[in-house]
């Protein structure tokens, strides 16, 4: 499984991986999906919101009372290999597990992909556990526009799904009993091959445009320019020093100038700044401090600016009691915190759900290097064959 996905959007020069969703690249991802799940003999549902769910049931025919295990396909921009389909892969490896010794699940086990979870395409992260679980408005996520101006329900409709019929799913939430997802551990936190999450820290993505003017680059006077520049700079260095300041973490890993000439000051500057941080008011003290820096320089330099909040995860504490009887399913592993955001904190806040991570020893993720050996992810195979064993029969 995991040769056949490897070539998949891969770019040949760097290594990275360009899985956006419905994109090539990441259909190519859904037709493996849907071809592991049949060689497995397990019924594939596609809900309103593009998100996969591949059904092993149990032999009574039992629907409800289901463990949902899976993560997403779909990457970051020149992302690695391991983030999201480590989780879909191991999914599959573990149900083959518990097939290979002769189990059958006393409730349904269910494989999900979830989709847009990087928000890599249409700008909100965990979009297709967003919708599904309500925390995001259908109108609000229908017009989200990628990088093309093409809208998330245009999208939608060109891959044969309604757009109108997008939002919460009470019933089909209400078939799931808990979720477990595997995924790569996105640092060097974890040191055993195996770990249970605690909880993911408060996190979030803020926009700032700054409009100014454009112009001729030799021929406008210093004192003559409405650039949007300088503000731009100001506001990636105020990150910086707030981020410092407060005990979190701030990056503006992505900038679009406009029309982006050499020889052209810019017309407008739009920023993602992504912020995270040990509480909510840490992350809210830092963002407020970053745009301080962001309009003081805009007023000095005679620019415009709008900030505008495109997503928020409060801190998601996983649920206590799952997360123990996870840990101790698996005789006693380390539990650990993560920075990093995932559909299962997103689906936390309507059913009972815990993570495993397999250990990264680069602790490089979102970027080519980012790894796991192959004992560490068998391990985590393993782990997680355990620990659905243990549910689907509790």
């Amino acid at each position: 499984m995991w040769a056949a996905l490897l070539p998949v959007g891969r770019d040949p020069g760097d290594g990275g991986y360009h899985r956006f969703s419905w994109t090539p690249a990441e259909l190519d991802c859904r037709a493996w999906f849907l071809d592991e799940a049949r060689r497995r003999d397990m019924p594939v549902e596609r809900d309103a919101n593009g998100n996969l769910f591949a059904w092993w049931h149990p032999e009574d025919g039992a629907r409800d009372g289901a463990v949902l295990t899976g993560s997403h396909l779909d990457s970051v921009p020149g992302g690695g290999a391991f983030d999201g389909p480590l989780g879909v892969v191991s999914a599959f490896a573990a149900i083959d597990v518990l097939r290979g010794r002769g189990a059958r699940p006393a409730r349904p086990i269910a494989v999900g992909a979830f989709a847009e979870e990087e928000g890599a395409r249409f700008g909100v992260a965990c979009l297709g556990s967003r919708l599904l679980s309500g925390a995001i408005d259908p109108a609000r996520a229908r017009a989200l526009t990628d990088a093309d101006g093409r809208t998330f329900g245009d999208v939608l409709a060109a891959n044969g799904l309604d757009p109108d019929a997008i939002g919460p799913d009470p019933g089909l939430l209400s078939r799931f009993a808990c979720l477990v997802e595997l995924h790569v551990e996105q640092g060097r936190a974890l040191e055993e091959p195996v770990g249970v999450a605690s909880a993911i820290v408060p996190h979030g993505r803020w926009r700032f445009d700054f409009a100014g003017e454009g112009n001729h680059a030799g021929t406008t006077r210093l004192e003559d320019r409405r650039d949007p520049m300088p503000p731009f700079a100001s506001m990636v260095l105020g990150a910086r020093r707030a981020a410092e300041r407060n005990g979190t973490v701030a990056t503006v890993g992505k900038v679009r100038v406009t029309p982006g000439g050499v020889n052209a000051i810019a017309s407008s500057v739009t920023a993602w700044l992504d912020a995270r941080g040990p509480s909510d008011e840490d992350v809210r003290r830092t963002v407020a401090e970053v745009e301080r820096a962001a309009r003081t320089a805009a007023s000095e330099h005679d620019v415009a600016v709008a900030l505008a909040e495109e997503s928020y995860s409060e801190v998601v504490g996983f649920d206590h009691a799952l997360r123990d009887r996870v840990v101790k399913a698996l005789g006693g592993v380390p539990v650990l915190p993560t920075g990093a955001g995932h559909d299962a904190g997103v689906l936390s806040a309507r059913l009972p759900a815990a993570m495993l991570f397999v250990r990264n020893p680069t602790g490089v993720s979102h970027a080519p290097a980012e790894h796991a050996d192959t004992e560490d992810c068998l391990a985590g195979v393993e782990a997680l064959a355990a620990v659905l064993d243990d549910l689907a029969h509790g």
